[in-house]
């Protein structure tokens, strides 16, 4: 068989080298410099030549067109990544989170008191997702046993111990760690970014005991980050088989190959004692020995998830020798499998270019150029979309906010001033902007609110998203968005703020009950009910939707033809109720902006045909405590197959259900959605998945009989604002869990055959408003400005739609 075909192709690859640090074999090395085989000769050359002249020379021949540093490794001396640019194509840097972690505890607080855990909390998020990827050393510190549960309580105790120690801080707490370690994995999931772990046996500070990656199978198995993507470092040596067998099961988990391993022992001691004052060690595997494990690595562990990177540090000649001699064992592993008949000549080239670049390319979105760019996106309709992206690149941010009336609005500013002024100081806007209403753009009456008056969009960056769709590198422009809070000034939040009332309400019933809210959403759009046909109607265009979701982190469990002409149903995966909201604006900027460019129209309004069936956005939500659904009862002694916290809380929720619609269905078109024998929940009752009651709990597929996950809230559209809707929800659910409001008996038939029997939710705005103003739990849990406020721009709602009757027809140009 002749292998000189995947010989040229593994030699001619631009690598992406996926993990390494800041800028050895003698007798190769003398070779690349044209010098004798001898230590001085080639220090010699080093010298005269200089390092910009060597590193130029060595990546060069290395063939690397990215390289990914992680800057984490204490070095007496080292260039920062921006001076790698200068040898290759992309660079981006990994983000060690323990060492984060400590520089912000060796600071002080901005007000001169002691950090607590909030206050660390805050500030590690903020700059958490500034790089490509995150990695952590817990199994130095603490070992790979991550408790994903941690408490806050614990994790408190743990910084009080950290703090105690003194500075320099150095983290060893395991709670605390492992509190790092959980939050890290929710940026990680936020941002999309991967998780790289090192799992390879270290210094001795390192117990080998505690490295092995089945460690982390609690983790793998928390749903809650079923999301994130893992990256076992150094092919977790001498672990190589459970990590081989942990890639294999699980979809998240990913392989790095190290071959800056693969130096021989003799040589590796000789440059060791070259570079002594650099500090670093040198792994002790041979050629051989890597080509073995290698090998026992891909028994189990499929060619799409193993990546290269010669882990260099110190010396660009590091990475020379990594990359040759990766090409190298590559080489043999793969002849050895095209001789056994495991693999063809074509098909081992192919997993040469994925194991050396493709791979890393995809899981890290790195643009390398426009060509490559391209190439890619034609071949499928995903978008490579990252944090990664050269700064050049990026021209215009939307800061977008949804209004008391539940409109998407934004600001947009070019790129270079977002990063020099608006992060830090925001963009100015006027008082008057959460006194809209759907029908004019000024303050409506009642709502206290002028045009006198400026407050601060400030961006949460832990929402800064790429925009998919919009035409990418397109004259190499690109185009971002992200989610504002509203402040008076930096760092004043102002009462109006929809996404501080959430935010205020949670901290309420996380401190009180120690529960936190979890939502998926259920946004709902000629074919009938789940029609096949109906769906190959639109599938190039949920493919594009779809595709555009997975870019803004937004996770969708299921889709389906609705009922009504034109309808659709995505369902969206549950997360934190602040997460959830977040989501659903993301959703919705995506699929109308997708079906614009594809030259249709999307709309939320809840009734635009008013012959037709309505658009909802149902809302179906749990309760948490440490990563457990407490929602769910306990056992079988419950009456409901729902805890005693579930049932308080949900007959808080069912008896604020008038008031809460002030809220969740705003405009006065939400009505003519909620009628009896829609499905819509017309009725102030609730059932067991009785899909006519505006309350239904739901026992999905995987939960056992008799017990129910979570509940489902109806009336509840597309037009309101998500944050508002969910805040007032919380509210009425504290209420209920204060009082241990009683659950009355379900219902579960029609409630319509019962109308003489219960009470009929509110037919109009006007009576959920009148609802709403006899609501003092309500009034007291959002804030009586803000409260005022949505009272204000509802009751401009009714009086302009009770004087223009077919104005309803212009909401598919704001919703």
């Amino acid at each position: 068989m002749e292998f000189a075909e995947l010989r040229e192709a593994i030699e001619q690859i631009e690598v992406v080298d996926s993990h390494a640090h800041n800028i050895r074999s003698l007798r190769d090395i003398a070779e690349l410099y044209g010098t004798e085989s001898s230590l001085d000769a080639v220090e010699q050359y080093r010298r005269s030549s200089g390092l910009q002249a060597i590193s130029s020379k060595c990546f060069k021949a290395a063939g690397i067109s990215a390289i990914l540093i992680d800057d984490g490794l204490k070095l007496d001396k080292k260039h920062d990544i921006r001076w790698h640019k200068n040898f290759v194509p992309f660079v981006g840097r990994i983000l060690r989170i323990e060492l984060l972690a400590e520089e912000i505890l060796d600071g002080e607080m901005p007000d001169g008191s002691n950090w607590t855990l909030g206050a660390f909390t805050e500030t590690f998020l903020k700059i958490a997702n500034e790089s490509v990827g995150l990695k952590s050393i817990a199994a130095y510190r603490s070992g790979l046993e991550i408790n994903p549960y941690v408490t806050k309580e614990d994790a408190e105790i743990g910084l009080s111990e950290v703090l105690q120690s003194g500075k320099p801080v150095c983290i060893t707490n395991k709670s605390f760690i492992d509190y790092i370690f959980t939050r890290s994995l929710e940026v990680a999931l936020q941002f999309d970014l991967p998780m790289q772990i090192h799992t390879v046996f270290g210094d001795k500070d390192l117990d080998l005991r505690l490295s092995n990656p089945l460690h982390l199978r609690t983790l793998l198995e928390d749903k809650r980050f079923s999301g994130c993507r893992i990256v076992l470092l150094h092919a977790s040596y001498p672990f190589s088989q459970e990590a081989s067998y942990l890639a294999s099961v699980y979809a998240q988990v990913k392989i790095l190959l190290p071959f800056a391993m693969l130096c021989s022992y003799p040589c590796s001691c000789l440059f060791f004692q070259v570079y002594l004052d650099f500090g670093l060690a040198i792994p002790k595997l041979s050629v051989r020995g890597m080509i073995s494990s290698v090998k026992e690595l891909l028994e189990l562990a499929p060619l799409k998830k193993v990546m290269f990177s010669t882990d260099a540090y110190a010396t660009p000649e590091t990475y020379y020798i990594g990359a040759k001699r990766a090409r190298e064992v590559v080489f043999s592993v793969l002849r050895d499998a095209c001789i056994e008949h495991d693999l063809s000549i074509s098909e081992a080239i192919e997993a040469s270019n994925d194991i050396f670049a493709q791979n890393a390319i995809q899981l890290y979105k790195i643009n390398i150029g426009r060509e490559l760019f391209y190439s890619k996106a034609s071949e499928s309709p995903s978008y490579m979309i990252g944090t990664n992206v050269p700064e050049h690149g990026v021209s215009l941010v939307r800061i977008v906010w949804v209004d008391t009336s539940g409109q998407h609005r934004c600001r947009v500013v070019p790129k270079k001033r977002f990063d020099d002024v608006v992060k830090k100081n925001g963009v100015g806007l006027t008082f008057a902007c959460m006194a809209m209403s759907s029908s004019i753009d000024s303050p409506a009456d009642e709502t206290n609110l002028t045009a006198t008056g400026e407050i601060r969009l400030m961006p949460d960056l832990l929402t800064m998203r790429k925009i998919p769709w919009i035409c990418i590198w397109l004259n190499g422009f690109y185009n971002e968005m992200v989610l504002a809070d509203m402040h008076l000034r930096p760092g004043e939040p102002w009462e109006y703020c929809p996404r501080e009332a959430l935010r205020r309400v949670s901290k309420v019933l996380k401190d009180e009950f120690n529960l936190e809210m979890e939502e998926c959403w259920v946004p709902i759009d000629s074919k009938p009910y789940c029609s096949s046909s109906g769906f190959d109607a639109v599938s190039t265009l949920f493919q594009e939707i779809i595709a555009a979701f997975n870019s803004l982190n937004v996770v969708v469990e299921q889709l389906h033809a609705e009922a009504g002409k034109g309808h659709f149903e995505i369902a969206l995966a549950h997360t934190a109720c602040t997460y959830a909201a977040d989501s659903l604006i993301f959703a919705h900027e995506a699929v109308r902006a997708v079906a614009n460019k594809q030259g249709l129209f999307a709309t939320s309004v809840p009734k635009y045909a008013l012959d037709d069936i309505g658009s909802g956005s149902h809302v179906h939500v749990s309760l948490w405590q440490n990563g457990r659904n407490v929602f769910t009862a306990s056992n079988t002694s419950s009456q409901y197959g729902m805890s005693k916290v579930g049932e308080e809380f949900m007959a808080g929720v069912l008896a604020h259900l008038p008031s809460i619609l002030a809220f969740t269905a705003p405009l006065p078109n939400s009505y003519d959605r909620i009628q009896p024998n829609t499905r819509s929940g017309a009725y102030q009752c609730w059932g067991n998945e009785n899909r006519e009651a505006p309350v239904r709990t739901a026992c999905p597929p995987a939960v056992p009989n008799g017990f129910v996950s979570n509940f489902e809230i109806k009336p509840f559209d597309g037009c309101a604002n998500p944050h508002l809707g969910l805040a007032a929800i919380v509210a009425a659910g504290i209420d209920g869990l204060r009082n241990h409001l009683p659950l009355p008996e379900p219902i579960n038939e029609n409630p319509a055959t019962l109308n003489q029997k219960l009470l009929r939710l509110p037919t109009s705005l006007s009576e959920s408003i009148e609802a709403l103003e006899n609501n003092n739990v309500l009034r007291e849990m959002i804030g009586e400005k803000l409260f005022t406020a949505i009272k204000g721009v509802r009751k401009a709602e009714i009086q302009y739609y009770s004087k223009n009757k077919d104005a309803y027809k212009q909401l598919i140009h704001r919703y």
